[in-house]
């Protein structure tokens, strides 16, 4: 029984019974008398728990806490890894909204909450952030006013003026929008939104907005399953009801990888003789598709459909005569 354990069982011990001998601990835990000792030493200090020794009794008891004494509870000890990576997540979130500024106040008692849950009987809160880290790749920044609004507009159910930065056309637009959703999506924060406008579902990066006014006006309502089927069809964040089936083979090496990840809900996979693996997905939009195939390099083929295959060649062909005349400058 490791130290997990017997705090729970020393925990429940004391939770069925009234008073709890030392002879029965010993019996129940297995461990030495030194060994209990530091437990319920562990128990009363780091974790606030009103174990006392009742003399008259001859056992321990739970006692009624005094008032302002801190919150007992047994924290996140026996998390597994997902729900360990969850709070980490949650907490990297919130420092990085920003919590000296304007949410501060409100984000710090939060903070504090997720410290003591990710508290662990053998390792204080700093030794796991100092053991687990997470690491953010491409994280965009964004004012925190105009994450607010939007966040504002779409619990009040109101629209949303926009002015918003087209980096593909590299121009500023207004847009009229009905905010439906928030989606924090590779680092980067999407809405979800009804563009008036263009009078379809959108996804607008919520770095790229420039300015953000909430309208006195009540936001169009699109049902769950009709944004899923819009914006969640395909593959990555950009949306479309039309897909295609997109179709690649990966290199028996780089399948050692692929095989266990998931591109996609719908996603369907199979293992050919030579230990290549042949991946098959929807996808509405080529742009962060095409990105994800060329990381890969020689290690990945595209067999279908033709016009990503022409996309993802296209592209490997600009590359190379991009190297080619670096290549000539330096002769």
């Amino acid at each position: 029984m490791d130290r997990t354990e017997r705090f729970y069982k020393i925990d429940q011990l004391l939770g069925e019974r009234r008073i709890v001998p030392f002879a029965v601990l010993a019996e129940k835990l297995g461990v030495s008398r030194a060994t209990i000792k530091r437990d319920l030493e562990y128990l009363r200090n780091r974790l606030n728990a009103p174990i006392v020794w009742d003399r008259e009794q001859g056992g321990y008891r739970f006692a009624v806490p005094e008032r302002g004494a801190g919150q007992y509870e047994l924290p996140g000890l026996w998390f597994n890894a997902s729900e360990i990576h969850a709070l980490l997540t949650m907490q990297h979130l919130l420092v990085n909204l920003d919590a000296g500024g304007l949410l501060g106040p409100h984000i710090q008692p939060l903070l504090a909450r997720l410290s003591g849950l990710l508290g662990a009987a053998d390792d204080a809160t700093e030794e796991i952030h100092r053991r687990i880290r997470i690491i953010g790749v491409a994280a965009r920044r964004m004012a925190l006013d105009h994450f607010a609004v939007a966040g504002s507009a779409l619990l009040r159910r109101k629209r949303l003026l926009l002015e918003y930065y087209v980096r593909s056309r590299d121009e500023v637009t207004e847009r009229e929008v009905s905010p439906l959703r928030l989606v924090h999506y590779r680092e980067n924060w999407y809405l979800d939104a009804w563009c008036h406008v263009r009078k379809e579902l959108r996804s607008f990066s919520v770095d790229a907005i420039r300015r953000a006014e909430m309208l006195e006006l009540p936001a169009r309502d699109v049902a769950a399953k009709t944004l899923d089927e819009v914006l969640g069809a395909g593959y990555g964040i950009f949306s479309g009801r039309d897909v295609e089936w997109a179709r690649l083979r990966f290199t028996p090496q780089r399948a050692r990888w692929v095989a266990s990840e998931q591109w996609h809900p719908r996603q369907k996979g199979s293992v050919e003789a030579d230990g290549s693996y042949v991946l098959e997905f929807p996808y509405s939009d080529y742009r962060e598709l095409t990105m994800d195939i060329l990381k890969f390099g020689a290690d990945v083929e595209v067999l279908a459909p033709a016009a990503l295959q022409e996309k993802v060649v296209a592209e490997l062909k600009t590359a190379l005569r991009r190297y080619a005349r670096s290549e000539e400058k330096k002769v």
